[in-house]
């Protein structure tokens, strides 16, 4: 991932476009009932060191700086990330037969640190009409590519179940080569910010297909 900002922002002959200023491991839950309907889909993210640190050091954390918070501290940090304005999915989009499925907001939050780095977590609910897990694909992406979003943690399904994961990573070179012939047909002169910025957040985002027998 961090190659490729190094070939967004400096190979490339638009210095204006989007690139992620946070970097986050995901990892996700997918909680199922007896019914073999997907219920809740719990989120895990882990920022980077850098952002991780500015976070601790403005609220005034780990003062001694060995990577740790109490229980205090962890209590004090839960939910710093999960005050989201109306509106937001959560950089996270889950899809049912071709249909994306409504999630509520963020609950249930947790935070603490591994090795200085934050790690969070939030509870989403399935809203809505019941959806069966039997074939569900998700992707967690920041559209405007501002977050980039790698799902390096463990992808789970929780309940009385026997399901499939599959991974299926994004083709980088093939988007790359794409973004690279678009901006190359702008005038040097073009102003990104005054039209419309190419949103490559889902292009680069790994897609995530789990699949459940039916009950």
């Amino acid at each position: 991932m961090r190659l490729l900002i190094s070939l967004l922002t400096c190979c490339l002959p638009i210095p204006a476009l989007a690139h992620p200023h946070v970097f986050i491991d995901t990892g996700l839950e997918f909680i199922v009932d007896d019914a073999g309907n997907l219920t809740h889909v719990r989120v895990t993210w882990a920022y980077d060191e850098l952002y991780s640190l500015f976070e601790l050091e403005d609220r005034k954390l780990d003062q001694d700086g060995d990577g740790l918070l109490s229980d205090s501290e962890q209590a004090f940090l839960a939910g710093f990330d999960a005050q989201w304005l109306e509106g937001y999915n959560g950089d996270l989009v889950l899809w049912s037969e071709g249909r994306i499925v409504p999630l509520s907001g963020p609950a249930e939050p947790t935070a603490t640190t591994e090795n200085g780095r934050i790690v969070s977590t939030h509870l989403r609910a399935v809203e809505g009409a019941p959806v069966a897990a039997s074939a569900l694909s998700a992707k967690a992406f920041d559209e405007t590519y501002y977050t980039a979003y790698e799902v390096t943690r463990p992808v789970t399904v929780t309940g009385n179940i026997s399901c499939n994961i599959e991974k299926i990573v994004p083709d980088i070179d093939g988007q790359l080569a794409q973004m690279r012939a678009f901006l190359l047909t702008l005038d040097a002169d073009y102003d990104l910010e005054e039209n419309d910025i190419p949103l490559v957040g889902e292009d680069f985002a790994t897609e995530i297909r789990v699949s459940c027998p039916s009950t």
